[in-house]
Order: C-alpha cells, then structure tokens, then sequence
C-alpha cells in the first residue's frame, strides 16, 4: 500500500510543525486542506488534535461525497439490494465490470485518511482514553476494508518508533487482520471501560459521534467487538464464541437504546448529494419487496412514494403510486424514467449512523440461536431488535402487530415498466419468532430483519449476505463480470486496485496468494465458508 504523497506530506508537515520548538518559515505555504490551520491555530484549544481525531472519525464511513459514493452507493449499497444507480454508464459496480479506476478509492483513500491521522494522534497526546478511541477508530475504519477487499495492510503499517510511516507495506491474511483488531478491541474495551464514568466535557471537542460520552463509547466497542465475532462464526467457531460470551459477561455491555445509536454528525450528508442534488440512486428492488410484502411501516420513513402517475403518466406504469423499487445490475437507458422510481429519504444534514442498538440485539439473538450465552434466548433478543428499530423511526405502536404476523412473506418483484420483473424463487420466510422451524429458518429471521433494520448501511448487510446468504436477493440483471462470477451468483469482495500492482508490487502478489484463490470478484474471504 503507498499513501497518497499529498496527505502523506500534509501529515508529516504537521508533525514537524507541532513536534519542533522552531518554526519553519515556509510553512504558511504549505497546501492547507485537509486540516487548514496556521500553527498558532493548531495550538488554540487543541486544534491540531482535534483535526486528527475528528478526521479519523470521517474516515469509518466517508463523508468526502465521492468516497461515499465508490465505497457506499455504487458499492456496498447496490451488492446488499438496498439501492440501485440510475446514471447512463455501461460499466458500474453494480453489473460487475467497474472501470479499473474504481477500485482505488475504498481502498487507496481510506487507508491514506485513516494512518496519517492515527500517526498525528499519537504524536499530539498522551492521554489513554483518546489513544484508545483512535485504536478504536482505526479498528472501525479497517474492518470494513479487509471485509471489501480480504487481505489488507495492517499490522505493519507503523514504522519502528510509530512516529513515521512506511509508504509501502506488506499485507496481512484476513486471518492475521481479524485476530490482531479483536485483540486491540479488547485493549480499548479496557481502557474504555476503566474510564466510562469519565467528565464527557474533557473529550466533547474531539467527538463528532458521542460528545465525550465515553460509556457510550465502550459499549460502541463491545458492539463491534460482537459484530466481528458473528462474522467468523463458520470459520473459527471457538473464538467466536469465547468473544461473543466475553461480550455478554461485560460491565459495560452493548448499545442497548436508540440513545446509543452511533451517529456521526455531518454538516452535508453525502447521500443527500447523491440521492437529492444529483438524483443518481433509487430505492432498491429487493429491500422494498421485502417491506411492501411485510406491510413494514418502516417502508414510508425509508423511502418515497414512486411518481409514475405524477405529473405525467409514464407508458405502462401502475395503475396507483406505492413504493416501487429499481432492480441492480441493470444498464439505464433513461434515466429520466429511472428517477421515477422510489427514492432514500434523506436531508442534508441528517447523521450518518455507523451502527445502532438494533443491530447489537440481532447479534445477541443470533449468538443465543448458536447455544452461546448471550444472557437471552434468541427469540427475546429478536423481539427487542425489532422493537428497537420501529422505535428508531417512529413507528413503536406497530411494533406488536408486525412481531405476531405469521402469514407475511416478500413481495414478489413486479417491475411496474414490465422491464425487469424477477421470475425466480424469492423467500418465503415469515416475521414471527418460531422455536419450531429450527435454526437455519430462524437464522434468516434474524438476519433480514438485522438487514431491514440496518438500512443504509450496505457494507455490513452485504459482508452479512455474503457469510449467511440472506436475506434472498434476486441475481443482477446484468452480470458482464467475464465468467469470474459464474451466471446467478454474487459478488464475493473487490479486486484490489491496479496501483497496488504498479507501487507495491512484491507485496500485492503475496497478498493474492494469502487470498487462497484468484484476485477476482469471485474469490471468496476468509470468513465466507458457509
């Protein structure tokens, strides 16, 4: 991996500038962006540290618009059936023939964000807590780029000394990767929980997500810590199961209400751009079927009202307005026609959520549905989820009635242009808990309903769709992946940039043989072996 020059050079000026007792006289000519301070501004109220701390928190889920969009929409979003791309190109993420391009900025961009502020951290204090939140930052950042890409730089990213950086770095196994960010969690749980009852004041300016709330950070840790243990849950059972169950015995324990949703606070939320300024997604074909079949009320927060009817009437259209979904994979034509179709809801300065309390109580029914103890049974830890997601958005006073539904299922999909109707098997998987229908019927309870409850947060729902295989999507449209994913099948992660090849070149050919297959979208990670 080699650090983009331009953050790499910013980072390390900064350090020299902070680091040194005199100083540089051309430094007011240095390119200003990302962190865009003078040094006497750097040093008024922790400035500098500030802008290290806050930049690795922008860096979990991007919030540079067009990050956002390679790493989330076009992506992620589009592989977990969440939402489908309108623009007029013939080779996209979602038909499995990204330009080459493409595949940089997840990786590239991240990884160049992320290291250069965890460097300035470390360099800037010395306090533990805001050391572990770093460690913890990273961790959070990471873990969805080993879940995207498999073999990642991780553990020698650091130079000897950590207060400079190797610009071209060998890769660890996903294996290595997960077992070495499992036991920095553990580092961080500690010395979170040590200090959960810490003034929130002393760590306010640094927290875009908590403002200091250093609890509610502790049980974000664990949550997350419990997340990558059901990851590996079919490849390396033990462990994860010892760390769930570590998880469960916690003091501190998980996010356990909408007030510990994790909520990152943005004054321009890049979905917003994508969705609203430039009209360039709509709602997603397979997760609106799912919720118009369940009647979910969840359905009108989430998404619009389709326009085929208004202001003009769209040959073939339905004969009412409802929720209509786009199918993914598809080349568009006209996009006019597509923006017809339901759209996110999202305002401009809503949050960006990382993660919520829904999903930590899908973990926990999950975990228990595996005999671990989990301090629940499954269906208890089930019910809450979805209790706590119609409480996130407004409907708790559904919540009942939707719990006891038994007859249920997934629409099929009816594409109202009669273009892309799905005539293939779907689901047939109820809401209602029941003991009776054994484990794998049960296992997909949960997941979709963890997967509806964690809409829009594509990188997890499609790590989880690739580890369990629900909720049921329907195949893309178009799959111009050139064999490497057979017809019907799934996009297993992305391959790992052309400038890996060009500027690390011993390095990227080891990582494909720790890959265990090909560097294609077929292969398969570590985790993926059910």
């Amino acid at each position: 991996m080699r650090y983009d020059k331009k953050i790499f050079r910013i980072a390390v000026a900064l350090f020299a500038v902070v680091a040194s007792e005199a100083c540089t006289g051309n430094f007011d000519k240095i390119n200003r962006p990302p962190y865009d301070a003078i040094k006497d501004e750097m040093t008024r109220d922790d400035y500098a540290l500030r802008a290290a701390v806050t930049g690795m928190q922008n860096f979990v889920i991007p919030t540079q618009v067009h990050l956002y969009q390679f790493h989330e929409v076009l992506a992620a979003d589009a592989f977990a059936g969440y939402t489908a791309c309108t623009p007029q190109w013939t080779t996209k993420f979602s038909t499995y023939n990204p330009p080459t391009d493409w595949y940089r900025a997840p990786f590239n961009d991240v990884i160049s964000g992320v290291y250069p502020n965890w460097e300035l951290m470390k360099s800037f204090s010395e306090d533990d807590v805001v050391l572990a939140l770093g460690k913890l930052f990273r961790v959070a950042a990471m873990h969805r780029i080993t879940d995207t890409y498999g073999p990642i730089p991780y553990s020698k990213m650091s130079a000897a000394g950590g207060s400079s950086q190797s610009l071209s770095a060998p890769y660890d196994s996903q294996e290595e990767v997960y077992t070495r960010m499992m036991t920095e969690l553990d580092e961080v749980i500690t010395v979170l929980t040590d200090n959960r009852f810490a003034d929130p004041a002393a760590y306010r300016n640094l927290d875009n997500v908590y403002d200091g709330d250093i609890l509610k950070w502790a049980r974000f840790a664990n949550t997350l810590k419990l997340r990558m243990a059901i990851r590996i849950a079919y490849v390396k059972s033990s462990v994860a199961k010892t760390a769930a169950e570590e998880v469960a015995a916690s003091v501190v324990g998980t996010l356990a209400t909408n007030g510990d949703n994790a909520l990152l606070k943005v004054t321009e939320n890049p979905l917003e751009m994508q969705v609203i300024q430039w009209g360039d997604e709509r709602a997603g074909a397979d997760i609106v079927s799912y919720m118009n079949g369940y009647a979910d009320p969840r359905i009108a927060k989430y998404f619009t009202v389709s326009t085929f009817r208004t202001p003009t009437v769209v040959a073939g259209a339905p004969a009412s307005e409802g929720f209509h979904g786009l199918r993914s994979g598809i080349d568009v034509s006209n996009k006019d026609v597509m923006t017809r179709y339901s759209m996110p809801i999202v305002a401009v300065t809503d949050p960006i959520m990382w993660m919520n309390a829904a999903e930590a109580a899908f973990l926990k029914a999950e975990g228990a549905l595996r005999g671990w103890n989990m301090g629940g049974t499954a269906e208890q830890f089930y019910t809450q989820g979805v209790e706590l997601s119609f409480a996130q958005w407004g409907v708790s006073s559904a919540a009942v009635t939707y719990l006891a539904d038994a007859v249920s299922t997934p629409a099929p999909y009816v594409d109202p242009l009669g273009n892309y109707t799905y005539g293939g098997t779907g689901s047939s998987i109820t809401i209602k808990w029941d003991d009776a229908a054994g484990f794998e019927a049960n296992l997909e309870r949960i997941i979709t309903q963890k997967w509806i409850a964690n809409f829009p947060l594509g990188n997890e729902s499609w790590a989880e769709f690739r580890r369990t295989g629900y909720p049921r999507l329907m195949p893309v449209v178009l799959n111009k992946s050139g064999g490497a994913i057979p017809t019907g099948e799934f996009i297993r992660r992305l391959n790992f940039p052309d400038t890996e090849y060009k500027e690390n070149t011993d390095n990227i050919y080891k990582a494909v043989g720790l890959l265990g297959g090909p560097d294609s979208q077929g292969t398969k990670l570590w985790w993926d072996k059910k």
